[in-house]
C-alpha cells in the first residue's frame, strides 16, 4: 500500500491500493462527500481522499480494507459497462441465458406455471372434443363452429383486460410495497427495545392497534432499566420485543390495497354480461355468418351449445381478470392450480352429463360452464384473502386509464386477428386439400405461443415492477434475458417441429396429398419459430413498460403491410405465397419490438443516457 501526498493540494491525499483480483469494482459505499474513487486499470484503483487533516485518513482505511476483502470474496459485483448503443442491450445477458441466477430463477418461477396454465385449456378441450365426438359427426361439427365463435368474441375482450391488469397491478403493488417500507424503517429507527420483554397492557384496544401500526413508542412509567449496548434508546420511551413482534404480525396480515384489481373485476364482470347478451340474442346470425344456415342439421345443436356456453362468459372474463391480478403479483401458481382443478372437473362432468344424463351437446356446454365458475370461485377466494377489493372511492378505480389503454389493445387484437383470418380465407379458396394442410400447419405454427407466452408473462411482470422501482438496470436485463431465452427456445422448438412434421405428419392426416402440401409448408412452419417466439415475447416486454400505444399503432402498421403482401403473394405463389406473407407478418412484429428498444425511444429512452 503506497501513500503519496500531493504537494500542490495539502488537503488532498492520494491512496493507491493494489489488489490482484480487482477488476473495475464498484460499490455505492465507496462514493461519499468525503472521498471519491477513480478506476485506473484491472489491477488497481486510485482513491482521492478529501480530508481536513491527514490524521483522519486512518479512520477511512477500515471501509477501504473491508471493500477490498469483499471484492476478493466476490461479494461486490463488477460494474456493468455502459452500453454505447441501445441496440446492444439485447445482447446484455447473452452469456447468462442458461444461468440460474436470481433473475433466471425469477423468470422461470413465473414462466413455467404460466405456460402450463396456457397448455391446460387446449388439453382439456381436446378431451372435451373426444367425448362430443362419440355423439355423432353432426354434433362435433356444430360444437366446433360454436366454440370458434365463442373464442373469437371472448378474445377481443380477454387480451386487453388481462394484459392491462397485469401491468397496472404490478406497478401498484410495487409502489405500495415501497411506500410501506418507509414508515417501517422510521419505526425501526424510533422504536427501541427494553431489556425486559414485558410492558403494561393498554386498556383501549383500538388505541393499542393504532400505536402499533404507527410505530409509536409506549411510555413505561414504572420500570426504566438501562439499555443494552448496541441499541439506540430513549431514556423515557421504549417498545418491547413482544410489541414489536405483534406489530410485524399486524402489518403482515394487512390486505393489499390494489385499486386496479377492483377495476379489473368490475370491467371483467360488465364485459362478461355483455358477451352473454350478445351471444344469446345474436346466436343465429353469428352461426349463419359462419356458414350454418337455417336448413342445416348443425343449426339446432350449434345453437344449444352456443347459448349455454354464453352463460359462462362472465365466469371466463372474471377468472382471466383475476389471473391478470395474480400475474401482477408474480404469482402464476395460483391460476395454474385453479385452472387444473376446473379442467379436471370439466373432464369428470362431461361423461356424466353427456351420456349418463343423456343431455348430449347441452351436457358438454353445462360441464364447461360449471368448470369455469369453479375456477372463478377458487381465484376469488384466494384473491379476497390477499387484496381489499373495496376501493376507497370511485376515483381510485382509474376507469379512464383502463378504458383508454384497453381500446388501444383492442385495435391491436383486431389487427393481428385480421391477418391470420385473411390467410385462412385465402387458403380456403385453394380447395379442400390445401385448406386441410394449411389448418394443420397453422395450429402447429402457433404452438410456440404457449411457451413464449409464459416468458412474455414473466417479462411483463418483472419489467413492470422494475419500472415502478425505477430499477432500469433490471428492466433491461429482464428484457434481454427473456428475449434470448425465447430465441433459444424457438430454435429448439423449430428443430423439434421440423423433424416431427417430416416423419410424423400421419398423426394429423392419412391423405397423401395433404401430407405432400404439409411438407411444402414445413420450412416456414419450423423455420419461423424463433421469430414467432421473439414477436410474442415483445408483447410482454412492451406491456411491462406500459407502452400500450406503441404496441397498438405498430401492430396496425404491420397488419396493413402484411395484408397487402398476402394478396400479392397469394396471387403469385398460392399456398407458398400465403406462408411467405405470414412469415413477413411475424417478422415485422419482431422488428417493431426491436426498433422500439434498439432506438432507445419511449419508455426505453434511458438507454441513450
Amino acid at each position: 500500500m503506497l501513500l503519496s501526498p500531493r504537494p500542490r493540494e495539502p488537503d488532498v491525499a492520494c491512496l493507491k491500493i493494489s489488489h490482484p483480483s480487482m477488476e473495475q469494482l464498484h460499490h455505492p459505499s465507496i462514493q461519499s462527500t468525503s472521498y471519491s474513487v477513480t478506476f485506473t486499470n484491472k489491477s488497481c484503483f486510485l482513491l482521492h481522499v478529501h480530508i481536513d487533516h491527514l490524521s483522519k485518513l486512518y479512520a477511512m482505511l477500515l471501509p477501504i480494507i473491508l471493500f477490498s476483502t469483499m471484492a476478493e470474496e466476490g461479494s461486490v459485483a463488477p460494474m456493468e459497462g455502459k452500453w454505447k448503443h441501445p441496440m446492444l442491450a439485447f445482447f446484455k445477458d447473452i452469456r447468462l441465458v442458461f444461468k440460474l441466477d436470481s433473475l433466471g430463477k425469477e423468470i422461470l418461477t413465473i414462466a413455467v406455471p404460466a405456460a402450463m396454465a396456457f397448455a391446460a385449456d387446449p388439453v382439456a378441450s381436446l378431451i372435451d372434443t373426444a367425448f362430443i365426438g362419440h355423439i355423432g359427426p353432426v354434433e362435433i361439427a356444430a360444437v366446433g363452429v360454436s366454440i370458434a365463435i365463442f373464442n373469437q368474441v371472448s378474445k377481443v375482450a380477454i387480451f386487453p383486460l388481462v394484459s392491462i391488469t397485469t401491468s397496472f397491478v404490478a406497478e401498484e403493488e410495487t409502489i405500495e410495497r415501497l411506500n410501506s417500507k418507509l414508515p417501517k424503517d422510521e419505526n425501526i429507527e424510533k422504536g427501541s427495545m427494553d431489556k425486559d420483554e414485558t410492558t403494561e397492557l393498554v386498556k383501549n384496544e383500538d388505541a393499542k392497534i393504532e400505536n402499533l401500526e404507527n410505530g409509536s413508542i409506549i411510555r413505561d412509567k414504572k420500570n426504566e432499566l438501562p439499555p443494552e449496548d448496541g441499541f439506540k434508546t430513549n431514556p423515557c420511551k421504549h417498545m418491547t420485543i413482544t410489541e414489536n413482534t405483534r406489530t410485524k404480525l399486524k402489518l403482515g396480515k394487512q390486505k393489499r390495497n390494489i385499486p386496479s384489481a377492483s377495476t379489473a373485476l368490475l370491467i371483467g364482470a360488465v364485459l362478461g354480461l355483455l358477451e352473454t347478451l350478445l351471444l344469446v340474442f345474436l346466436a343465429e346470425p353469428l352461426l349463419s355468418l359462419m356458414g350454418v344456415k337455417s336448413g342445416s342439421k348443425m343449426l339446432l345443436p350449434a345453437h344449444k351449445y352456443l347459448t349455454l356456453r354464453a352463460l359462462g362468459a362472465p365466469a371466463v372474463l372474471l377468472s382471466l381478470a383475476m389471473q391478470g391480478v395474480f400475474r401482477g403479483f408474480k404469482d402464476t401458481k395460483t391460476p395454474l392450480y385453479a385452472t387444473v382443478v376446473g379442467d379436471v372437473a370439466n373432464i369428470i362432468l362431461d361423461p356424466v352429463l353427456i351420456f349418463a344424463c343423456k343431455l348430449g351437446v347441452s351436457g358438454a356446454a353445462i360441464a364447461h360452464v360449471l368448470s369455469q365458475y369453479l375456477i372463478s370461485i377458487i381465484l376469488l377466494v384466494k384473491l379476497m384473502q390477499q387484496v381489499d377489493l373495496l376501493p376507497p372511492n370511485l376515483k381510485a378505480l382509474q376507469l379512464s386509464r383502463f378504458l383508454k389503454n384497453g381500446f388501444l389493445l383492442l385495435f391491436k387484437v383486431l389487427a393481428a386477428t385480421s391477418c391470420v383470418t385473411l390467410a385462412a380465407s385465402l387458403a380456403t379458396r385453394l380447395g379442400a386439400t390445401p385448406m386441410a394442410a394449411f389448418q394443420i400447419c397453422l395450429q402447429v405454427w402457433l404452438t410456440s405461443s404457449l411457451l413464449a407466452d409464459g416468458l412474455a408473462v414473466a417479462g411483463q411482470a418483472i419489467i413492470a415492477t422494475s419500472f415502478a422501482e425505477k430499477n432500469y438496470e433490471k428492466a433491461t436485463s429482464t428484457a434481454s434475458r427473456v428475449l434470448l431465452m425465447g430465441c433459444v427456445m424457438g430454435a429448439g422448438l423449430g428443430l423439434f417441429i421440423g423433424l416431427g412434421l417430416q416423419f410424423g405428419s400421419g398423426v394429423f392426416t392419412k391423405d397423401i396429398n395433404v401430407k405432400h402440401i404439409i411438407t411444402i409448408g414445413l420450412p416456414f412452419v419450423a423455420g419461423t419459430q424463433p421469430i414467432n417466439s421473439i414477436a410474442f415475447i415483445f408483447d410482454g416486454v412492451n406491456f411491462g413498460a406500459s407502452d400500450f400505444a406503441y404496441s397498438a399503432y405498430s401492430m396496425i402498421l404491420v397488419a396493413i403491410g402484411s395484408i397487402g403482401s398476402l394478396f400479392v403473394l397469394y396471387k403469385a405463389a398460392g399456398f407458398v405465397g400465403i406462408w411467405v406473407a405470414l412469415s413477413i407478418f411475424m417478422g415485422l412484429r419482431a422488428i417493431a419490438g426491436i426498433w422500439r428498444i434498439g432506438t432507445g425511444t419511449g419508455p426505453w429512452s434511458f438507454l441513450r443516457k
